[in-house]
């Protein structure tokens, strides 16, 4: 990768989506020039998969593909890829749903006797863009690409007899032809403790337990919960998994299997691999839809020279989410005026399925401020969806943008890519990648478009989440 900064407009590719990107090292935590110079002249949907640089071939490693870009096997329907406009609409789902769970983080029994059912509402994604990995399931392996999710507890693919499943890219699981495959029981105790990781209670299929899980956009999985070999690498291998075999599935999940669960449920892989990785993982999500990231469990899986941790405190009333504390705001090597307790009093989880970083009103208004005051020269045009600071650069050969860097707990600044300050739709219509959350007391997200090219690494029994800078292209 060029030592050189460069700077260039990717595209979330089949979309059509643009999102302004860097192709540089990275930046020091700290320091450095306060704005980046931005060439517009060059638009890249890139229809070639031009994986990073920094892949990490180690144990415990999978790589990361963004589900619409030409790393994905899924990338077949181009014509129907979410639009900018849908992808907001859909996170925003998302949002709804887990400021509902932290607020509320009631469970609810939707199973009548031995069948289970959902509400019916209509069909959505799980929010987008995500990512996806592939891992191995049963015996002999098969190989299933599954969206990974630090939001969601429970792992789950669709499986053979499917009652109702949406269309996916590879040939559909089927527990009878794993000689490793069992069910669970009602009786046994992890259908009992069941509720946590999804948060409705269990039901039950002659002596079966029977999962079923609802997302905030409508999207469901329904199914029999079993134990089956989960192979992560070759020397990865995990003989007595508990996941979620869907039997009756919902959502646009744009091809992919399932659903891999990374939050701090007992039910998560995290959790169920914690005694050979010990609740230790860490990710790098790409800059470019049509580059890579890694996901990996254990350490040694990041590349950053200098990795700066912060706590991350456990909420008793939500364990299952990554919290962290944001201190301040930096914009243009200025901070912003806005006092702690913003920050504090609801709190801030961190998330790799929301895609937009939700920020208290009041933060969300002093970033603004600040953020169009050094781009007064330019021309602001309509926002869209959740997003009102937008600018058409269509007349521009470079323009000057405003580094942005969070300060976390324990004195830890984190500088943004690029990639995490713009997105938009066209050259005629690029937007600050922010939005403001409509009550105060609203917890704060902080999502994946924010945390591209960095190492995101969790320690989470050492209760605290590191930052490394250009961990991945």
């Amino acid at each position: 990768m060029a030592t050189a900064i460069s700077f260039v407009l990717c595209g979330l590719l089949v979309s059509f989506h643009l999102i302004l990107c860097s192709k540089n090292e990275g930046f020091a935590f700290g320091g450095g020039q306060t704005f980046h110079t931005v060439q517009v002249s060059s638009l890249l949907p890139s229809s070639v998969c031009s994986p990073s640089t920094k892949d990490r071939n180690k144990s415990g490693s999978l790589k990361v593909v963004h589900r619409h870009g030409p790393c994905s096997q899924l990338n077949q329907d181009r014509a129907n890829a979410p639009t900018l406009t849908q992808i907001l609409s859909d996170d925003q789902s998302r949002v709804n749903s887990i400021q509902h769970r932290l607020g509320f983080n009631e469970a609810q029994n939707y199973f009548h006797g031995s069948q289970a059912t959902l509400p019916d509402r209509s069909s959505s994604t799980i929010g987008s863009p995500n990512y996806i990995v592939t891992i191995g399931l049963g015996s002999p392996k098969r190989d299933l690409s599954l969206i990974f999710d630090t939001g969601s507890g429970i792992t789950w693919t669709q499986c053979l007899p499917c009652k109702k499943c949406y269309k996916q890219q590879e040939p559909t699981y089927d527990p009878s032809a794993s000689n490793s495959y069992r069910n669970i029981t009602c009786k046994a105790p992890q259908c009992s403790q069941l509720t946590s990781a999804t948060g409705i209670s269990p039901g039950c299929a002659t002596t079966t337990c029977v999962y079923g899980i609802q997302y905030g956009d409508s999207s469901s999985s329904v199914g029999f919960l079993g134990f089956e070999k989960l192979t992560l690498t070759p020397k990865d291998v995990f003989p007595n998994f508990i996941f979620g075999c869907g039997i009756s599935n919902r959502g646009l999940f744009s091809g992919s299997a399932g659903l891999l669960g990374l939050d701090n449920d007992p039910f998560s892989v995290v959790s169920q691999t914690a005694s050979k990785y010990g609740k230790y993982f860490s990710y790098c999500l790409p800059s470019q839809s049509s580059s890579t990231g890694t996901l990996t469990f254990g350490k040694g899986g990041t590349t950053s020279k200098n990795i700066k941790f912060t706590p991350s405190p456990v909420n008793p009333k939500n364990p299952q989410f990554y919290f962290v504390d944001i201190n301040g705001i930096i914009v243009g090597g200025k901070k912003l005026p806005i006092s702690k307790s913003v920050f504090k009093t609801p709190g801030t989880i961190i998330d790799s399925g929301t895609v937009i970083t939700r920020l208290q009103p009041e933060a969300y208004a002093a970033l603004r401020k600040s953020f169009r005051e050094a781009l007064k020269d330019y021309n602001m045009t309509n926002g869209t969806s959740i997003l009102d600071t937008c600018y058409d650069f269509t007349n521009y050969d470079t323009v000057q943008i405003p580094k942005i860097s969070f300060l976390f707990a324990g004195g830890v600044e984190v500088p943004l890519d690029l990639a995490g300050i713009l997105i938009g739709s066209s050259l005629s219509q690029v937007c600050l990648a922010f939005a403001g959350n409509s009550k105060a007391s609203s917890v704060g997200i902080f999502g994946n478009v924010q945390q591209q090219t960095l190492d995101v690494v969790h320690d989470v029994d050492g209760g605290k989440i590191g930052f490394g800078t250009a961990g991945c292209s």
